[in-house]
């Protein structure tokens, strides 16, 4: 795809709507809907890497409280013909077609390959990839197993499955992935590892994830770069990339 002129590509992650409590979020949830409004204005394509939730589970008929501002804004920006794309992180692994449906989104469950202008960008959420973290990576095979949420949508009603849900997602630090927020230095870093394992096999220009909620902007060499997104709970930062640089950005309102 080629960027029209006067356009740009916006890249955000790790909203964690709903967390601590929804009340506590809504100030965020304005915000990020405020940012959707300015970017509108010139984006061509639109890429959410993830946990815009801080827990989502879509039971065949039901779908979670809340988050009316954020789902309506999206809504909006699809319909007015403004691809978005979202890749789902490890807080919200359960969407099962409600934003294909209803907001027009393709939903990615593993991380793609995207090219603008020539320019490769390799894109995801982030969560289990790279070497270690062996115990979420067996809790993630627990969590996308179909039995599993079978058996989780089936034997608990939505209002204790949510209730569930959201505690655990708050609670539970191997779930939340909080304690990995601290830069781990580019030698140990092991998105950075995994961008270079890639580059063994194919170039790419860009490496873009978020779930470290740390905004990093790293030089791989070899004419690549990895860029983290950061969050919107502590930095408010967000990709932009303008047909030739790609940048990280603090939004102010």
């Amino acid at each position: 795809m080629q960027i029209p002129k006067g356009k740009k590509i916006y890249f955000a992650s790790d909203n964690h709507l709903g967390a601590p409590t929804r009340e506590a979020s809504l100030p965020r949830e304005k915000k990020f809907v405020a940012w959707l409004d300015e970017v509108k204005k010139d984006a061509a394509v639109i890429f959410l890497l993830g946990d815009l939730f801080d827990f989502w589970m879509e039971y065949r008929r039901v779908v979670p409280k809340g988050f009316t501002r954020t789902l309506g804004k999206l809504a909006e920006i699809s319909d007015s013909g403004i691809p978005i794309h979202y890749f789902v992180g490890n807080h919200d692994l359960w969407m099962d077609g409600y934003f294909e449906e209803e907001l027009n989104i393709p939903v990615y469950h593993k991380p793609k390959e995207f090219t603008f202008n020539n320019k490769t960008f390799f894109i995801g959420h982030g969560d289990g990839l790279g070497p270690g973290d062996k115990g979420y990576k067996r809790m993630k095979k627990v969590f996308t197993n179909p039995l599993c949420k079978w058996l989780f949508k089936r034997l608990l009603h939505p209002d204790f499955g949510m209730r569930l849900g959201h505690y655990m997602s708050v609670k539970n630090k191997l779930i939340s992935g909080d304690e990995d927020a601290k830069f781990l230095g580019e030698d140990n870093e092991w998105l950075v590892q995994y961008c270079h394992r890639k580059l063994e096999d194919k170039h790419r220009d860009y490496f873009i994830f978020g779930h470290r909620h740390l905004p990093l902007d790293i030089d791989l060499g070899q004419n690549s770069i990895y860029i983290n997104l950061g969050d919107w709970i502590h930095y408010f930062t967000y990709g932009v990339f303008d047909g030739e640089t790609l940048e990280l950005k603090e939004y102010k309102s």
